[in-house]
């Protein structure tokens, strides 16, 4: 009696990420070498690949000169710069209370984005954040924001190598448990107080929390808030985009606080 066919088995899920142009790539290296996987890389990068190279050779981890054409299916994307390294994804953590009492007594402030859903967004807030030296940026689980992916990398600049994405369920749940050691600042169009009023009272350092463009912050987090800030315009337009004011709140935060 025949045999019934083996049931197909499914290939694994292949969950490797590809960080793609030179100052994405130069971070990786030189945050987390241990998460490249593969490198690949055409003519023009080749006289700036070598010290890639050594350290994908002493990992025994393949590396390769492809043609552009080959490299841009490596990068499933034609703004690669010219260099892709085939990671292993970043770990995301976990938001834990406890944890962030210890961060508070360093003074460090946080920034937290509730419904930022473009990735482009993401990677340019992470950027900014890197340039001021901010290390942890927290996201909620709302279902319309956006995690770390391919394009927030490569629009983070290496960005996203130098900044710890910390993932936190139930937002305005740890948001209550978070005001014993931060002051919880959300920001609204048109609401609250102008923002330089807001950070000139000294206390506790800052966590502020960002909306979405179109909804702004929801009515749970609204309330687990202290305070609520806004960034006075002309009125010339109705607002900033996302990236631009979490350039202006990040640029804030990373001032020496009283």
């Amino acid at each position: 009696m025949a045999r019934p066919p083996a049931p197909h088995k499914k290939p694994p899920k292949d969950d490797s990420e590809r960080i793609t142009g030179l100052p994405a790539v130069k971070a990786l290296f030189e945050h987390d070498p241990r998460r490249a996987e593969r490198l690949f890389y055409d003519d023009r990068m080749k006289p700036l690949a070598g010290g890639f190279c050594s350290l994908m050779a002493k990992q025994h981890k393949p590396y390769r000169l492809v043609p552009t054409e080959e490299l841009t299916k490596i990068a499933g994307t034609q703004l690669h710069g010219g260099i892709v390294a085939v990671t292993k994804p970043k770990p995301i953590a976990l938001f834990d209370p406890a944890e962030a009492r210890l961060w508070a007594k360093s003074g460090t402030p946080l920034l937290i984005l509730d419904g930022i859903g473009n990735p482009h967004n993401l990677g340019a807030i992470a950027r900014t954040m890197a340039f001021f030296g901010l290390e942890r940026l927290v996201i909620s689980d709302h279902p319309g924001q956006a995690a770390p992916s391919e394009a927030a990398f490569r629009v983070s600049e290496g960005g996203l190598e130098w900044v710890e994405v910390i993932r936190a369920p139930k937002l305005a749940a740890g948001l209550k448990r978070l005001r014993d050691s931060y002051r919880i600042i959300g920001t609204a169009l048109g609401a609250g107080r102008p923002l330089a009023e807001v950070l000139a009272a000294p206390g506790k350092p800052i966590a502020m929390i960002l909306g979405n463009e179109e909804d702004g912050l929801g009515p749970a987090t609204l309330a687990a808030c202290d305070e609520i800030a806004t960034i006075p315009g002309s009125g010339r337009v109705q607002s900033l985009n996302v990236a631009a004011t979490a350039a202006i709140l990040i640029h804030e935060l990373a001032k020496p606080r009283r």
